[in-house]
């Protein structure tokens, strides 16, 4: 592995911490504080700034659970949207692909991961709770009965764990009598939503069927 004898240990504790970064190995850990270091302070004071205030006072939406500088996103607290259709979906990035497409107009709920045994993630370290809740208190709302008028579309990565998500958030969500949907697969086995292209995610948007447990 590269090492390097740092002149400074303000310099190595940098590049340390940049190296932390996921992708980033030692080699452009050093350069990137190298250019840190040849900036205006402002430039950097900007620039640390806004990494602390996205740390510090970022909030996640209460209904959905996407990124949001508000206790509820601009989606959810848009009225225009078609708050009886919930994409679910495993990410933040995955909620901005399916919007820069422009072909949904429903909400979201981001789970934050999917499920994965290997990984040691099981159902109750994503937010599938809080997706029940939701519908929880949209049948409250309405007086107790099924809520057939409300579609969730499962928009989960193709691979084995995201279809083991979906079956087990189909089993999960079919006692509230909702339309369980999934989006159509114009994308390769295992690729994730925000590697795919807007014409391709789009068109599996509006081409969601059904979603049947295999």
């Amino acid at each position: 592995m590269y090492k390097e004898d740092y002149p400074s240990q303000l310099l190595e504790n940098a590049v340390n911490a940049i190296g932390s970064l996921p992708g980033v190995g030692t080699r452009s850990a050093l350069r990137l504080a190298l250019h840190l270091l040849r900036q205006p302070a402002e430039n950097v004071h900007h620039f640390t700034k806004a990494i602390d205030d996205l740390r510090d006072n970022v909030c996640w939406c209460s209904e959905c659970r996407m990124i949001s500088d508000a206790p509820i996103c601009s989606i959810c607290d848009d009225n225009s949207r078609n708050h009886k259709q919930i994409c679910i979906v495993e990410s933040v990035q995955d909620v901005m692909s399916i919007e820069k497409t422009g072909q949904y107009h429903g909400v979201y709920h981001v789970l934050g991961g999917i499920i994965s045994p290997i990984n040691g993630i099981g159902p109750s370290d994503l937010t599938i709770q809080a997706l029940k809740d939701r519908l929880d208190k949209a049948k409250a709302d309405c007086g107790g009965t099924v809520l057939s008028d409300i579609e969730i579309i499962l928009a989960l990565p193709g691979d084995v764990e995201g279809e083991t998500t979906a079956f087990y958030l189909y089993r999960q969500l079919s006692p509230y009598g909702v339309q369980v949907t999934a989006i159509a697969r114009g994308l390769g086995f295992g690729d994730g939503l925000q590697y795919a292209d807007s014409l391709t995610l789009g068109r599996s948007i509006a081409g969601r069927q059904p979603f049947k447990a295999q």
